[in-house]
């Protein structure tokens, strides 16, 4: 396969000129062969036109041809072979089993759209017969189905480098309902997106797609993201990073003449519950169950296990010392690219200095490319009393809060902003308490688990990845599992239509 550092534009490929960057080996800092070139205004206008003319004819392809299109990118997707992951693990730092793991969730969710788009559920074709007879007036002849938005402008997610990316849940999701896709790619791994996109581009062709189905640009700053957000034709977002960009999309979409849809998965510190029977019975076990989650992927999940609740006793001091006893053995770990590194050396310096934690354990220390584990802890008292403390740490740092009692403990949930998970450590005896919660804890989290920790997140129908906002820019969706279709529908109603004027599917 070729990379080139090109723009992937309805078919063609061209050089950006609008500035150039070269893709980053995680590990060492230093920049990988072959720059890329950033995308022009006029690159973005011509993505966007293309979309937009695609969208005419794609949202009318038949359920088996769109499905059929979608299990064709999991084929050249696996098609590239080794290159792709050998190519992410050196823009990402990211293992070889990790990598490959990834490219099976990506080809898998590409295929259960495909299955998800046979089915037409989807659709929710609904019809209401009219009564003519009916007094005092005629009752209508209704029809309902749901149709796709339109173009779709995606945004590369730097932890996912095949997942979340050019052919991520997002992508797929977008594709399966219909909508074309315009992808940002993420600077991170520009090497990994071009070969998949690339994959992509060659599915459109061989599905006899319009070209414009499918584009994919680079950038050097932030023009691009917020050109293609800006542009009328673009008519939905889906986006997977931090607050603080999320947000700056939200906004831009909000200013529009037609504000759209930015489905912004942002921030999130996925508590964990440690039930006094629990902790009783078995702190060592869940500690070491902890630990292993926290550092998993150097911690850069945004399911990451980032804070603990429990009631301070003996019990909860026998979590602790477990889990300090085995962070010290925890290599570091190549962050995914400097900047992340940097930031989350940052933010475990800003614990260190707080002066109501403390620092509890550390794993082993690296170079300034690698995350080094970190478990602090602090009072229930000063949680409440430091906001600050809430703020995401990305990457493998966790923070106890030790609560006085149960009361305390339901405090500090009042206090929290929305989540992507919430974790419920129980034995049999908690379970009276933990129901008492739960009603509480739906009201926080788009997904509750019973003894264990959210990284891993299955692709699945009855997934939910999104929660009440930071967690998401919208609480009501999710970016994995086949629900996440519905994101990129909107319903239309057909009252009255003659035979001849109606849509096939509601016929």
């Amino acid at each position: 396969m070729t990379i080139n550092g090109s723009l992937l534009i309805a078919g063609s490929q061209k050089r950006g000129t609008a500035g150039e960057f070269s893709g980053v080996e995680a590990i060492s800092g230093k920049s990988l062969p072959i720059s890329f070139g950033g995308a022009s205004p006029d690159d973005v206008e011509a993505a966007a036109a293309q979309a937009w003319e695609a969208f005419a004819s794609y949202r009318e392809t038949d359920l088996e041809t769109r499905a059929r299109f979608l299990e064709t990118i999991a084929e050249e997707i696996e098609a590239i072979g080794d290159e792709l992951v050998v190519r992410a693990m050196a823009e990402t730092g990211l293992a070889r089993g990790r990598l490959e793991g990834e490219r099976a969730r990506t080809t898998g969710q590409l295929r259960l759209f495909a299955k998800e788009v046979r089915a037409g559920r989807f659709q929710e074709l609904r019809f209401d017969a009219g009564d003519p007879s009916r007094k005092p007036v005629p009752k209508p002849d209704l029809r309902l189905r749901n149709i796709p938005v339109g173009p779709v402008a995606v945004f590369g997610a730097s932890n996912f480098p095949l997942a979340f990316s050019a052919a991520g849940g997002d992508t797929a999701s977008s594709l399966a309902a219909g909508c074309p896709v315009v992808v940002k790619a993420h600077s991170a791994h520009p090497g990994t997106s071009e070969l998949v996109g690339r994959a992509v581009q060659r599915a459109v062709a061989s599905a006899g797609l319009h070209p414009g189905t499918f584009s994919l640009l680079f950038d050097t700053g932030f023009e691009v993201g917020q050109s293609l957000v800006a542009d009328p034709r673009i008519r939905a977002v889906g986006f997977t990073g931090s607050r603080r960009g999320g947000t700056a999309l939200m906004d831009i979409a909000s200013r529009r003449k037609q504000p759209i849809p930015v489905y912004a998965e942002m921030s999130s510190i996925n508590p964990v519950i440690l039930f006094p029977g629990a902790l009783k019975s078995r702190a060592a076990d869940i500690a070491a169950s902890f630990v292993s989650s926290l550092v998993l992927g150097a911690g850069q999940f945004c399911t990451n296990p980032g804070l603990i609740l429990a009631v301070g006793n003996e019990d909860l001091d026998a979590f602790i010392a477990k889990a300090a006893e085995l962070l010290p053995g925890v290599g570091p770990q190549a962050m995914l690219t400097p900047s992340i590194a940097k930031a989350y050396s940052e933010g475990v310096a800003r614990l260190q200095r707080h002066p109501e934690v403390r620092a509890v354990a550390a794993g082993k220390s690296g170079s300034e490319f690698e995350g080094t584990a970190a478990l602090f802890e602090t009072s229930a008292d000063a949680f409440l009393a430091h906001h600050e403390l809430q703020d995401e740490v990305f990457g493998a740092a966790g923070l106890v809060v030790r609560c006085s009692d149960l009361a305390q403990l339901e405090q500090v949930l009042d206090s929290l902003e929305g989540q992507l998970t919430i974790a419920l450590h129980i034995a049999g005896e908690d379970e009276p308490e933990a129901r008492r919660l739960v009603p509480k804890l739906e009201m926080l989290a788009g997904r509750l688990l019973v003894n264990g920790f959210g990284t891993g997140v299955e692709v699945s129908p009855a997934m939910v990845h999104g929660g009440p906002y930071p967690a998401t820019a919208d609480g009501r969706s999710t970016s994995v599992g086949t629900l996440a279709i519905y994101r990129f529908l909107r319903p239309v109603s057909y009252q009255d239509f003659t035979s001849a004027l109606l849509p096939d599917a509601l016929r």
